[in-house]
Protein backbone atom coordinates (compact mmCIF):
# COMPACT_ATOMS: atom_id res chain seq x y z
CA UNK A 1 0.00 0.00 0.00
CA UNK A 2 2.02 3.49 -0.92
CA UNK A 3 0.99 7.00 0.27
CA UNK A 4 -2.03 7.66 -2.79
CA UNK A 5 -4.03 4.21 -2.23
CA UNK A 6 -4.25 5.14 2.05
CA UNK A 7 -5.46 8.66 1.24
CA UNK A 8 -7.86 7.08 -1.31
CA UNK A 9 -9.10 4.41 1.41
CA UNK A 10 -9.10 7.11 4.53
CA UNK A 11 -11.48 9.34 2.51
CA UNK A 12 -13.57 6.20 2.20
CA UNK A 13 -13.20 6.01 5.06
CA UNK A 14 -13.90 9.05 6.36
CA UNK A 15 -16.92 9.60 4.41
CA UNK A 16 -18.47 6.77 5.46
CA UNK A 17 -17.80 7.46 8.98
CA UNK A 18 -19.78 10.80 8.37
CA UNK A 19 -22.74 8.57 7.94
CA UNK A 20 -22.12 6.50 10.91
CA UNK A 21 -21.41 9.70 13.09
CA UNK A 22 -24.86 10.53 12.35
CA UNK A 23 -26.67 6.94 13.22
CA UNK A 24 -24.31 6.97 16.03
CA UNK A 25 -25.76 10.60 17.26
CA UNK A 26 -29.71 9.38 16.90
CA UNK A 27 -28.69 6.54 18.71
CA UNK A 28 -27.08 7.98 21.55
CA UNK A 29 -29.83 10.67 21.94
CA UNK A 30 -32.51 7.59 21.95
CA UNK A 31 -31.24 5.95 24.60
CA UNK A 32 -30.22 9.08 26.74
CA UNK A 33 -33.35 10.08 27.26
CA UNK A 34 -35.62 6.98 27.31
CA UNK A 35 -32.99 4.30 27.51
CA UNK A 36 -34.12 2.34 24.54
CA UNK A 37 -31.31 0.76 22.75
CA UNK A 38 -32.62 1.80 19.31
CA UNK A 39 -31.78 -1.13 16.98
CA UNK A 40 -34.37 -0.11 14.04
CA UNK A 41 -32.81 3.25 13.83
CA UNK A 42 -30.80 1.53 10.37
CA UNK A 43 -34.59 1.18 8.84
CA UNK A 44 -35.13 4.81 8.92
CA UNK A 45 -31.90 4.82 6.99
CA UNK A 46 -32.86 2.21 4.22
CA UNK A 47 -36.90 3.69 4.53
CA UNK A 48 -35.20 7.09 3.65
CA UNK A 49 -33.04 6.27 0.46
CA UNK A 50 -35.76 3.71 -1.10
CA UNK A 51 -38.67 6.46 0.02
CA UNK A 52 -37.17 8.80 -2.39
CA UNK A 53 -36.58 6.18 -4.55
CA UNK A 54 -39.91 5.35 -5.06
CA UNK A 55 -40.92 9.07 -5.35
CA UNK A 56 -38.06 9.83 -8.60
CA UNK A 57 -39.87 6.49 -10.53
CA UNK A 58 -43.10 8.16 -9.59
CA UNK A 59 -44.86 5.75 -7.65
CA UNK A 60 -46.03 6.27 -4.58
CA UNK A 61 -43.42 4.55 -1.34
CA UNK A 62 -44.94 2.08 0.62
CA UNK A 63 -43.77 4.17 3.65
CA UNK A 64 -47.03 6.09 3.15
CA UNK A 65 -48.80 3.03 4.33
CA UNK A 66 -46.99 2.81 6.56
CA UNK A 67 -47.18 5.85 8.54
CA UNK A 68 -51.29 5.56 7.70
CA UNK A 69 -51.08 2.53 9.83
CA UNK A 70 -49.11 3.80 12.76
CA UNK A 71 -51.30 7.23 13.43
CA UNK A 72 -54.39 4.85 12.86
CA UNK A 73 -52.49 2.73 15.72
CA UNK A 74 -51.71 5.18 17.52
CA UNK A 75 -55.24 7.24 17.69
CA UNK A 76 -56.66 4.02 18.88
CA UNK A 77 -54.49 3.73 21.55
CA UNK A 78 -55.33 7.54 22.30
CA UNK A 79 -59.06 6.40 22.04
CA UNK A 80 -58.30 3.75 24.90
CA UNK A 81 -56.49 5.71 27.14
CA UNK A 82 -59.20 8.59 27.01
CA UNK A 83 -61.92 6.25 27.87
CA UNK A 84 -60.18 4.48 31.12
CA UNK A 85 -59.03 8.06 32.15
CA UNK A 86 -62.60 9.67 31.59
CA UNK A 87 -61.42 12.48 29.02
CA UNK A 88 -63.66 14.77 28.18
CA UNK A 89 -64.93 14.86 24.35
CA UNK A 90 -63.05 17.74 23.50
CA UNK A 91 -59.62 16.57 24.83
CA UNK A 92 -60.28 13.24 23.12
CA UNK A 93 -60.80 14.96 19.79
CA UNK A 94 -57.60 16.95 20.04
CA UNK A 95 -55.17 14.08 21.10
CA UNK A 96 -57.09 11.92 18.19
CA UNK A 97 -56.52 14.76 15.88
CA UNK A 98 -53.08 15.64 16.76
CA UNK A 99 -52.36 11.58 15.59
CA UNK A 100 -53.90 11.28 13.00
CA UNK A 101 -54.74 14.93 11.11
CA UNK A 102 -50.44 15.35 10.08
CA UNK A 103 -49.63 12.33 9.07
CA UNK A 104 -52.81 11.95 6.70
CA UNK A 105 -52.08 15.29 5.58
CA UNK A 106 -48.41 13.76 4.43
CA UNK A 107 -49.99 11.00 2.84
CA UNK A 108 -52.39 12.97 1.09
CA UNK A 109 -50.04 15.43 -0.48
CA UNK A 110 -47.70 12.52 -1.03
CA UNK A 111 -50.24 10.28 -3.71
CA UNK A 112 -51.33 13.39 -4.78
CA UNK A 113 -47.86 14.39 -6.05
CA UNK A 114 -46.21 11.19 -6.36
CA UNK A 115 -47.09 10.75 -10.16
CA UNK A 116 -45.66 14.11 -11.45
CA UNK A 117 -41.99 14.75 -12.38
CA UNK A 118 -41.37 17.03 -9.13
CA UNK A 119 -37.82 18.83 -8.28
CA UNK A 120 -35.40 16.78 -6.37
CA UNK A 121 -35.33 19.42 -3.62
CA UNK A 122 -39.22 18.59 -3.43
CA UNK A 123 -38.97 15.22 -3.37
CA UNK A 124 -36.68 15.57 -0.87
CA UNK A 125 -38.84 17.46 1.61
CA UNK A 126 -41.21 14.56 0.74
CA UNK A 127 -39.32 11.91 2.24
CA UNK A 128 -38.22 13.60 5.20
CA UNK A 129 -41.60 14.60 6.55
CA UNK A 130 -42.82 11.24 5.68
CA UNK A 131 -40.38 9.27 7.79
CA UNK A 132 -39.82 12.12 10.30
CA UNK A 133 -43.58 11.52 11.36
CA UNK A 134 -43.20 7.95 11.53
CA UNK A 135 -40.87 8.67 14.79
CA UNK A 136 -43.26 9.79 17.36
CA UNK A 137 -45.68 7.34 16.01
CA UNK A 138 -43.30 4.45 16.68
CA UNK A 139 -42.59 5.65 20.06
CA UNK A 140 -46.12 6.37 21.06
CA UNK A 141 -47.59 2.61 19.77
CA UNK A 142 -44.66 0.63 20.86
CA UNK A 143 -42.41 2.22 23.39
CA UNK A 144 -44.53 4.79 25.13
CA UNK A 145 -46.65 1.88 27.87
CA UNK A 146 -43.41 0.53 28.70
CA UNK A 147 -41.40 4.16 29.51
CA UNK A 148 -40.74 2.00 32.95
CA UNK A 149 -39.83 -1.32 32.02
CA UNK A 150 -36.06 -2.27 32.05
CA UNK A 151 -33.47 -1.61 29.44
CA UNK A 152 -33.56 -5.55 28.65
CA UNK A 153 -37.22 -5.25 28.34
CA UNK A 154 -36.88 -2.28 25.92
CA UNK A 155 -34.23 -4.02 23.93
CA UNK A 156 -36.44 -6.88 23.35
CA UNK A 157 -39.24 -4.48 22.20
CA UNK A 158 -36.59 -2.88 19.87
CA UNK A 159 -35.62 -6.50 18.37
CA UNK A 160 -39.32 -6.83 17.43
CA UNK A 161 -39.91 -3.76 15.99
CA UNK A 162 -36.74 -4.08 14.08
CA UNK A 163 -37.72 -7.31 12.53
CA UNK A 164 -41.65 -6.09 11.45
CA UNK A 165 -40.04 -3.37 9.94
CA UNK A 166 -37.84 -5.34 7.79
CA UNK A 167 -40.50 -7.71 7.06
CA UNK A 168 -42.66 -4.59 5.98
CA UNK A 169 -39.82 -3.18 3.90
CA UNK A 170 -39.79 -6.53 1.94
CA UNK A 171 -43.51 -6.19 1.56
CA UNK A 172 -43.72 -2.63 0.22
CA UNK A 173 -40.45 -2.05 -2.10
CA UNK A 174 -39.42 -5.64 -2.23
CA UNK A 175 -36.17 -7.57 -2.80
CA UNK A 176 -34.49 -5.30 -5.18
CA UNK A 177 -31.71 -2.59 -4.44
CA UNK A 178 -32.90 1.21 -5.35
CA UNK A 179 -30.28 3.80 -5.88
CA UNK A 180 -30.65 7.52 -6.64
CA UNK A 181 -28.76 10.11 -8.57
CA UNK A 182 -26.12 11.98 -7.18
CA UNK A 183 -27.31 15.42 -5.50
CA UNK A 184 -24.51 17.44 -7.22
CA UNK A 185 -22.18 15.55 -10.24
CA UNK A 186 -19.10 17.83 -10.01
CA UNK A 187 -15.96 16.23 -9.20
CA UNK A 188 -12.62 18.08 -7.79
CA UNK A 189 -9.12 16.25 -8.31
CA UNK A 190 -6.94 16.96 -5.26
CA UNK A 191 -3.48 15.66 -6.27
CA UNK A 192 -4.53 12.06 -5.66
CA UNK A 193 -8.04 12.51 -4.57
CA UNK A 194 -11.00 12.58 -6.47
CA UNK A 195 -13.50 14.39 -4.62
CA UNK A 196 -17.24 13.92 -5.80
CA UNK A 197 -19.95 16.71 -5.20
CA UNK A 198 -22.14 14.23 -3.28
CA UNK A 199 -19.32 13.41 -0.96
CA UNK A 200 -18.95 17.49 -0.27
CA UNK A 201 -22.62 17.14 0.05
CA UNK A 202 -22.18 14.40 2.72
CA UNK A 203 -19.52 16.09 4.93
CA UNK A 204 -21.29 19.18 4.99
CA UNK A 205 -24.69 17.81 6.08
CA UNK A 206 -22.86 16.25 8.74
CA UNK A 207 -21.12 19.21 10.10
CA UNK A 208 -24.24 21.13 9.83
CA UNK A 209 -26.76 19.08 11.63
CA UNK A 210 -24.16 18.38 14.42
CA UNK A 211 -23.31 22.17 14.53
CA UNK A 212 -27.19 22.25 14.80
CA UNK A 213 -27.82 19.34 17.26
CA UNK A 214 -25.21 21.34 19.50
CA UNK A 215 -27.12 24.87 19.46
CA UNK A 216 -30.28 22.57 20.06
CA UNK A 217 -29.32 21.30 23.27
CA UNK A 218 -26.96 24.31 24.53
CA UNK A 219 -29.45 27.34 23.26
CA UNK A 220 -32.83 26.05 23.28
CA UNK A 221 -35.17 25.40 26.17
CA UNK A 222 -36.47 22.09 23.82
CA UNK A 223 -33.23 20.59 24.05
CA UNK A 224 -32.08 21.80 27.88
CA UNK A 225 -35.30 19.63 28.70
CA UNK A 226 -34.07 16.68 26.60
CA UNK A 227 -30.65 17.21 28.63
CA UNK A 228 -32.02 17.08 31.52
CA UNK A 229 -34.35 14.03 31.11
CA UNK A 230 -31.55 12.20 29.96
CA UNK A 231 -29.68 13.11 33.13
CA UNK A 232 -32.32 12.20 35.84
CA UNK A 233 -35.87 11.34 34.24
CA UNK A 234 -37.15 11.64 37.80
CA UNK A 235 -35.82 15.07 38.62
CA UNK A 236 -37.00 16.01 35.09
CA UNK A 237 -40.43 15.36 36.12
CA UNK A 238 -40.56 17.34 39.25
CA UNK A 239 -39.65 19.99 37.16
CA UNK A 240 -42.68 19.65 34.73
CA UNK A 241 -41.25 17.94 32.19
CA UNK A 242 -42.73 15.44 30.72
CA UNK A 243 -41.45 12.50 29.47
CA UNK A 244 -43.47 11.14 27.17
CA UNK A 245 -43.11 14.33 25.36
CA UNK A 246 -39.10 13.88 25.62
CA UNK A 247 -39.50 10.53 24.65
CA UNK A 248 -41.60 11.62 21.46
CA UNK A 249 -39.17 14.33 20.52
CA UNK A 250 -35.87 12.49 21.02
CA UNK A 251 -37.93 9.51 18.49
CA UNK A 252 -38.48 12.39 16.00
CA UNK A 253 -35.08 13.85 16.09
CA UNK A 254 -33.51 10.34 15.47
CA UNK A 255 -35.93 9.60 12.44
CA UNK A 256 -35.06 12.89 10.66
CA UNK A 257 -31.54 12.27 11.08
CA UNK A 258 -32.15 8.29 9.71
CA UNK A 259 -33.70 9.75 6.88
CA UNK A 260 -31.25 12.27 6.29
CA UNK A 261 -28.77 9.50 6.28
CA UNK A 262 -30.68 7.39 3.75
CA UNK A 263 -30.75 10.39 1.73
CA UNK A 264 -27.30 10.77 1.80
CA UNK A 265 -26.03 7.44 1.29
CA UNK A 266 -28.36 6.05 -1.60
CA UNK A 267 -26.28 7.83 -4.66
CA UNK A 268 -23.31 5.62 -3.77
CA UNK A 269 -24.73 2.75 -2.28
CA UNK A 270 -27.21 0.77 -3.53
CA UNK A 271 -29.85 0.24 -0.86
CA UNK A 272 -31.96 -2.77 -0.02
CA UNK A 273 -34.94 -3.23 1.83
CA UNK A 274 -32.22 -4.56 5.00
CA UNK A 275 -29.15 -2.74 4.42
CA UNK A 276 -30.17 -0.52 7.44
CA UNK A 277 -29.74 -3.12 9.45
CA UNK A 278 -25.66 -3.29 8.90
CA UNK A 279 -25.64 0.36 9.07
CA UNK A 280 -27.30 0.86 12.23
CA UNK A 281 -24.88 -1.70 13.71
CA UNK A 282 -21.79 0.23 12.68
CA UNK A 283 -23.64 3.26 14.31
CA UNK A 284 -24.15 1.46 17.34
CA UNK A 285 -20.31 0.34 17.31
CA UNK A 286 -19.88 3.72 17.51
CA UNK A 287 -22.05 4.78 19.97
CA UNK A 288 -20.80 2.48 22.61
CA UNK A 289 -17.84 3.62 22.00
CA UNK A 290 -18.58 6.26 23.91
CA UNK A 291 -20.97 4.41 26.57
CA UNK A 292 -24.35 5.34 24.71
CA UNK A 293 -24.00 8.69 26.61
CA UNK A 294 -20.78 10.75 25.06
CA UNK A 295 -21.89 12.56 22.20
CA UNK A 296 -17.74 13.35 21.32
CA UNK A 297 -17.04 9.66 21.84
CA UNK A 298 -19.55 8.38 19.59
CA UNK A 299 -18.36 11.08 16.64
CA UNK A 300 -14.58 9.68 17.38
CA UNK A 301 -16.13 6.18 17.35
CA UNK A 302 -17.69 6.67 13.88
CA UNK A 303 -14.85 7.48 12.44
CA UNK A 304 -12.57 4.60 13.36
CA UNK A 305 -15.22 2.43 12.33
CA UNK A 306 -15.19 4.01 8.89
CA UNK A 307 -11.66 4.21 8.63
CA UNK A 308 -11.29 0.44 10.17
CA UNK A 309 -13.63 -0.72 7.54
CA UNK A 310 -12.33 1.11 4.62
CA UNK A 311 -8.80 -0.34 5.15
CA UNK A 312 -10.16 -3.50 6.53
CA UNK A 313 -12.18 -3.98 3.03
CA UNK A 314 -8.64 -3.31 1.36
CA UNK A 315 -7.07 -6.44 3.27
CA UNK A 316 -9.69 -8.76 3.57
CA UNK A 317 -12.75 -7.65 1.60
CA UNK A 318 -14.45 -10.82 2.29
CA UNK A 319 -14.64 -10.38 5.82
CA UNK A 320 -14.56 -6.22 6.68
CA UNK A 321 -17.78 -7.05 8.31
CA UNK A 322 -16.20 -9.35 10.59
CA UNK A 323 -13.50 -7.10 11.37
CA UNK A 324 -15.47 -3.99 11.95
CA UNK A 325 -17.72 -6.00 14.40
CA UNK A 326 -14.88 -7.72 16.31
CA UNK A 327 -13.73 -4.31 17.09
CA UNK A 328 -16.78 -3.86 19.83
CA UNK A 329 -15.44 -6.69 21.92
CA UNK A 330 -12.56 -4.83 23.15
CA UNK A 331 -14.64 -1.40 23.27
CA UNK A 332 -16.78 -3.41 25.25
CA UNK A 333 -14.06 -4.95 27.66
CA UNK A 334 -12.80 -1.38 27.90
CA UNK A 335 -16.12 0.26 28.61
CA UNK A 336 -16.78 -2.39 31.64
CA UNK A 337 -13.48 -1.30 33.44
CA UNK A 338 -14.46 2.55 33.16
CA UNK A 339 -17.50 2.83 33.77
CA UNK A 340 -19.28 2.13 37.07
CA UNK A 341 -21.66 -0.74 37.50
CA UNK A 342 -25.39 -1.30 39.03
CA UNK A 343 -28.61 -3.28 39.32
CA UNK A 344 -30.78 -2.56 37.47
CA UNK A 345 -34.36 -3.12 39.40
Amino acid sequence: MDLTIAAILGLDGLTNGAIYALVALALVLVFSVTRVIFIPQGEFVAFGALTLASLQAGKVPGTVWLLVMLAVAAAVLDAVQAVRERWSWERIARRVSSSVVPPLMIAGVTRQWAAQELPLFVQVLLTLAIVTAMGPLLYRVAYRALSGATVLTLLIVSVGVHFALTGLGLVFFGAEGYRTPAFWEARFDVGPLSLTGQTLIIFAASVVLIAALFLFFERTLTGKALRATSVNRTGARLMGISGDAAGAMSFTMAAFIGALSGLLIAPSTTIYYDTGFLIGLKGFVAAVFGGLASFPMALAGAIGVGLIESFGSFWASAFKEVIVFTVILPILLWRSFVDPHHEEH
